[in-house]
C-alpha cells in the first residue's frame, strides 16, 4: 500500500500496472490526498508501506517522528506551478509568466481563486509562497476557494465554479477541461520536490522494498517522465 499526494495520481497507477508485470505476486494498492492528510493518517497508524509526499517537509516530521525508515528516503521527482482557467477561457491582463503586474482580483470578477489549502497541503503552500513573493497575495488572500488536495482545486476550475486556479503544471495537463493561462516562476517558490519513502513498517516487507526499487528505477522514473514530471537531482 503506498499513500501518494493526489498530483501522482495517473503516475503511480501507471506504476501498479507495471508492478502487475514485474512480479505478479505483487498487488500495489494506492491511496491519494493531499499530504498532509496521508502524513498525519501514517502518523496515526494506518497500514501503509510507502509515502510519496508533494514536499519534503511533511517526509521530514515522519522522519522525526520515527514513522518512514530515514535510509530509504529518495527525492523522486520535481514539479511546475501554472495558473488554470476553463478550457477555452481567456481571462484578461494576466501575463504569462505570472508577475506583479498581473490584475488577479479583476481577472477573478468577483469570484474565487481555487487553490489547495495554503497553510497545510504542498501545493496550497507553494501557492501562497508565489504569491507573496510576486505580491499578488493580499489582492486575493481573501478571495480564495481552498481545497483538500490539489486535485479538488483542479475539479473546481473543470467545472467552472472558479474562474482561476493554482495547480501543478502536471494536473492541468492530465486534465482535459482546463488551459494553462500562465506559468509561475519557479524562483517564486520552494524547490517542488517529490521525496519517496519506506514506512517504518514497509521497511520489514521485501515486496514494498521491490516497489521502491521499482518506483527508483528507469522504468519507474520514466513513468512519471511521460506524465510531464521533471527529474530531481539524485
Amino acid at each position: 500500500m503506498i499513500f501518494a499526494a493526489a498530483s501522482t495520481r495517473e503516475a503511480v497507477l501507471s506504476i501498479a500496472r507495471l508492478a502487475a508485470e514485474v512480479d505478479p505476486g505483487i498487488d500495489l494498492k494506492a491511496s491519494f490526498a493531499g499530504s498532509s492528510a496521508l502524513a498525519r493518517q501514517i502518523q496515526a497508524g494506518a497500514p501503509a508501506d510507502l509515502f510519496l509526499s508533494a514536499n519534503a517537509d511533511w517526509m521530514d516530521r515522519l522522519a522525526a517522528s520515527g514513522d518512514i525508515s530515514v535510509p530509504s528516503h529518495h527525492d523522486l521527482m520535481r514539479n511546475r506551478l501554472v495558473l488554470v482557467a476553463p478550457a477555452g477561457s481567456v481571462p484578461d491582463g494576466i501575463p504569462d509568466p505570472l508577475s506583479a503586474s498581473a490584475d488577479l482580483a479583476s481577472a477573478l470578477a468577483g469570484r474565487r481563486l481555487a487553490i489547495a489549502e495554503p497553510d497545510s497541503v504542498p501545493a496550497g503552500i507553494y501557492a501562497k509562497q508565489a504569491l507573496n513573493a510576486l505580491g499578488l497575495w493580499t489582492a486575493v488572500s481573501t478571495r480564495l476557494a481552498p481545497s483538500a488536495d490539489v486535485r479538488a482545486a483542479l475539479a473546481l476550475v473543470e467545472r467552472g465554479e472558479a474562474p482561476l486556479g493554482i495547480v501543478y503544471a502536471t494536473d492541468a495537463r492530465a486534465a482535459a477541461g482546463v488551459s494553462v493561462v500562465s506559468m509561475i516562476p519557479d524562483g517564486s517558490h520552494q524547490p517542488i520536490v517529490y521525496p519517496i519513502a519506506l514506512t517504518a513498517g514497509g521497511a520489514l516487507r521485501p515486496a514494498a522494498q521491490k516497489i521502491l526499487a521499482l518506483f527508483l528505477s528507469d522504468r519507474g522514473l520514466a513513468a512519471f517522465s511521460r506524465h510531464g514530471f521533471e527529474p530531481a537531482v539524485r
